[in-house]
């Protein structure tokens, strides 16, 4: 019997009280006509109310779960994107517990299997560790999603395996019984994943697709999702407003693996340097031939435009830690995509990957250092709940080096190069460089006893985290180490007795000719 359905009649196979998960990653992926549907099917009746929603990733969608009893709880990595979510969230209207990415993305198998749970080091000495906050993102999350656990003489956070009653995700094509393919997709994502753990718990998958195709005509190597696993087909209406490839793209056959693109001109550097460019390019003096690499979302995606004009991209491996491995990552509005990947994984199993010490170097952003080499991503101000994480956690300590790129302050900070010298003409009024960071989304102290490579890259100096602290190796030119620097922390930094003046070139429009 086809499996195909109206959007109508699949989303009332969710029920009140439901734990539902949705398989996306930003705007990457998105079954939202899926999501649409059982929000206007809450508006309309108040069914399904009382859901727990439970994101692998950063998901703007969850904006649509956002109203007063739709919702009562939110298990994921990354609110951030979703500032209605984010408010709720932080004014205690619902219960939310914030995960890493990666751990919540290994939990799905966890869950699948039966299994009670999953042992990692993972988030030990951050805000995740329960010892700390547990995860916790405000007042009324009183519930223990992990706990330590002595294994083998060593201490692990074991993380706690839930329930999931319902799945939306997202394929290209579908069979009538359900099978389904992803060849337009950007991505493959966790959809197997959370598929087969919403199976384990007796719960239904829904499927949003472009396409229908007669039962068996799909290639069994082509199916992602095997139909047995699945409940519901949808067709999804107005493709181009709800089946986006990315937030910004329809489709693009680039990035979804099934043409490469012709490498063309690169785009030439640009002409007038800013304290972004600036960091970008002192970042990548980090790369070297052979590294396996990732770039997060923030100021040091810029590494990867940098590598193309130094003739770095083909020498080094970018990967995304949502699948992608080789090509160069899609600038912010197209995040979580590939232009010409070479390949693609599963989300979760590219987690494993990282956390087994696959990556070389990783580019990362930061919002607050401490003297301990401490960095805060997650919580900002008096907000409870941060807008940014993700896999912040699994990626931060998993790299071989991390290279944290991040303005030396913030709030109206102004600068520009004029003669190859960095020129401040507008102090910022928030300081990064702070006493104590307001929460631990990377332990400095941990990252030094494991023997990690930790730099910090700002427009007008680098530091280098050392069993002594953080650690002033570089300065940019132009700039004067007390007042520029030294008056504008809130610690004072080791500053290395070889103290260095960045690279000229760094400070030189143009090609700068390092790895040549």
């Amino acid at each position: 019997m086809s499996k195909v359905m109206t959007v109508e009649e699949a989303v009332a196979l969710v029920k009140d009280g439901d734990a539902i998960v949705t398989s996306m990653a930003g705007g990457v992926g998105n079954p939202d006509y899926l999501i649409k549907g059982i929000e206007d099917r809450f508006l309309a009746t108040g069914s399904p109310k009382g859901l727990t929603k439970v994101s692998g990733c950063g998901h703007p969608s969850d904006a649509r779960f956002a109203h007063p009893g739709f919702l009562k709880r939110f298990i994921g990595s990354h609110p951030g994107p979703c500032p209605p979510l984010l408010e709720m969230i932080n004014e205690d209207a619902i219960e939310a517990y914030g995960l890493p990415q990666g751990i919540m993305q290994q939990l799905y198998r966890c869950i699948a299997a039966k299994q009670p749970g999953l042992l990692s080091k993972v988030g030990m000495g951050t805000y995740v560790d329960p010892r700390i906050e547990g995860g916790r993102l405000n007042d009324v999350s009183k519930a223990d999603m992990s706990e330590i656990m002595r294994v083998g003489g060593e201490e692990w956070i074991f993380y706690k395996t839930f329930p999931i009653h319902a799945a939306c995700v997202r394929g290209t094509t579908a069979d009538e019984n359900g099978n389904l393919s992803i060849e337009g997709e950007a991505l493959k994502l966790e959809i197997l994943e959370v598929a087969l753990a919403v199976k384990a718990c007796g719960g239904k998958v829904l499927a949003q697709v472009k396409n229908v195709v007669a039962a068996g005509s799909l290639k069994a190597k082509d199916v992602v999702i095997p139909g047995e696993l699945v409940d519901a087909v949808v067709i999804v209406e107005e493709a181009e407003k709800y089946h986006m490839q990315t937030n910004r793209t329809y489709y693009n056959p680039f990035l979804s693996g099934e043409l490469k693109a012709p490498e063309g001109a690169i785009d030439p550097p640009p002409a007038i340097l800013d304290p972004a460019e600036i960091i970008c390019r002192r970042a990548a003096y980090e790369l070297y031939p052979g590294a396996v690499v990732n770039v997060g979302l923030g100021v040091g995606v810029g590494v990867c435009s940098v590598a193309a004009v130094e003739n770095m991209t083909e020498r080094v491996t970018f990967t995304l830690e949502l699948g992608a491995f080789g090509g160069t990552p899609t600038p912010r509005s197209d995040f979580g995509a590939t232009k010409n990947p070479t390949s693609f994984i599963a989300h979760p199993s590219m987690f494993d990957f990282y956390h087994a010490g696959g990556l070389d170097i990783a580019f990362l952003g930061s919002a607050e250092v401490d003297s301990m080499g401490n960095v805060n991503v997650s919580r900002f101000g008096e907000l409870k709940a941060g807008r940014a994480q993700g896999g912040f956690i699994d990626i931060s300590q998993s790299a071989r080096k991390v290279v944290f790129c991040t303005f030396f302050k913030g709030g109206g900070f102004k600068a520009a190069v004029d003669n190859g010298k960095m020129q401040i003409s507008q102090e910022g009024r928030e300081a990064k460089f702070v006493d104590k960071v307001n929460q631990i989304t990377f332990s400095g102290p941990m990252a030094v006893e494991k023997g990690q490579e930790i730099v910090y890259i700002t427009e007008r100096g680098v530091f280098k985290l050392s069993a002594e602290g953080v650690m002033l190796t570089e300065i940019a030119p132009g700039i004067d180490l007390d007042k520029d620097i030294l008056s504008q922390m809130g610690f004072p930094p080791v500053v290395s007795k070889d103290l260095q003046v960045m690279d000229a070139r760094i400070f030189i429009a143009g090609r700068m000719g390092c790895f040549d």
